[in-house]
């Protein structure tokens, strides 16, 4: 089956499964958790990334993260998710889910850093896609907050800027440009 032709009915499967597990109830900057995901999505469409990326992008939350403990599934459940959006979009979904942000984040435009697992306290190193992925999602994700919360980008936005300015071999240009644009906003 042809990924791109697949990736509206796939989309749909997963939004299906994120409102049966509660989503759209649980709150979170800008709105719902759903919410979140559906502009996580979306801003990665609009950058023209891979679908497994943008499907990743929607599905980001399931684990729960570094950042938004609540999850939806438990990580040993990994097998039910990847039957619903794939294997490579379910790999982008628990290297994002599982980073242990502290450990990772100041080595990770070294292309050998590891990326730390906090759920099994291992270290990982992806390969170049994966991290690139890796890259784009947590700057499509960092954004979204920071255009939905103007507090947040006014205490967050310095370091996430530095942060990208760092990974930035790593992001699309679309990435890097709304990186550049949406962090040096004046503070409101």
């Amino acid at each position: 089956m042809d990924t791109v032709s697949a990736l509206p009915a796939t989309t749909d499967r997963a939004v299906a499964m994120l409102r049966d597990f509660g989503s759209e109830s649980i709150a979170h900057p800008g709105g719902t958790l759903l919410a979140h995901l559906q502009r996580v999505q979306a801003r990665l469409a609009r950058w023209k990334t891979r679908p497994a990326l943008q499907l990743a992008g929607l599905c980001h939350a399931f684990y729960g993260t570094d950042g938004f403990p609540t999850a939806l599934l438990p990580p040993d459940r990994r097998h039910d998710l990847a039957a619903l959006i794939g294997a490579e979009a379910e790999a982008i979904v628990y290297l994002y889910a599982s980073c242990d942000r502290r450990a990772t984040y100041p080595a990770l435009h070294q292309a050998d850093a590891p990326v730390h697992d906090r759920f099994t306290g291992r270290p990982s190193v992806p390969g170049p896609q994966l991290r690139r992925d890796f890259a784009e999602l947590t700057a499509a994700n960092e954004l979204d907050l920071a255009i939905v919360d103007s507090a947040f980008r006014d205490e967050q936005g310095p370091g996430l800027l530095a942060l990208f300015t760092r990974i930035q071999d790593l992001l699309s240009a679309d990435a890097w440009l709304e990186c550049r644009t949406v962090l040096t906003a004046p503070a409101s």
